[in-house]
């Protein structure tokens, strides 16, 4: 879902992912494949700046619970809002060019989390590691771009960067990477690819691909 407010200075983008599948193969039971919530709100100010100052948050959880399938028996590692995750962030912003822009600012990222403190929010320099709130500060980078390169077909990247101060050498990645094919008013096929790192989450790259028929529609 997607609503924006295109004004004259101001610019107000919201946008929010909902994903949750589920899958069986063979035998097995049914494994959960898909479960994210995603929101960005981006309030921008245009000065006449080659770039202009805009302030940012972004929030992410898992829609319910979710499971490490790769032990046996299956654990369970996160839940609705735990853990949960928001940054807030102001810099400057470019958006001059149609279809682009990139954005870098400041920002503070929280981390919040019950059951699962000790993956998510235990912090190494103390004694019992069950902390169940986390504040880093750091550097936001994030770069959108669409291309219609056929008259019924478009990709479009989103590439977000999140590093902190004490460790500069360690950035959070989210890329996600749509190509979008109209059939017609009211049916559109998708192929999605998104790559994540996140330390907090998972010391691996985690990798998502999926071919996508659905219904879209614009409101106004």
């Amino acid at each position: 879902l997607g609503l924006d407010y295109i004004g004259d200075p101001w610019k107000w983008r919201n946008s929010l992912k909902f994903a949750y599948g589920r899958t069986k193969i063979g035998e097995e039971e049914y494994r959960t494949n898909d479960n994210e919530l995603f929101f960005e709100s981006t309030l921008i100010y245009h000065i006449g700046w080659a770039v202009s100052p805009y302030a940012g948050v972004t929030a992410r959880t898992a829609v319910t619970k979710g499971y490490d399938y790769s032990l046996e028996p299956a654990v369970q590692i996160v839940d609705f809002m735990d853990p949960f995750f928001l940054t807030e962030a102001v810099g400057f912003i470019y958006d001059r060019i149609p279809n682009f822009s990139t954005r870098l600012g400041v920002g503070m990222k929280q981390t919040w989390a019950d059951q699962f403190a000790p993956r998510y929010t235990a912090d190494a320099d103390t004694t019992n590691g069950l902390e169940k709130f986390k504040n880093e500060t750091g550097i936001e980078s994030v770069t959108e771009y669409k291309w219609e390169f056929l008259e019924n077909m478009s990709y479009y990247s989103y590439l977000r960067l999140f590093g902190t101060f004490d460790d500069m050498s360690v950035w959070d990645v989210r890329w996600d990477n749509i190509i979008a094919a109209k059939v017609n008013d009211y049916i559109s096929e998708t192929f999605n690819v998104l790559l994540i790192y996140d330390e907090d989450k998972s010391i691996q790259r985690q990798l998502k691909e999926a071919l996508q028929l659905g219904i879209s529609y614009t409101l106004f």
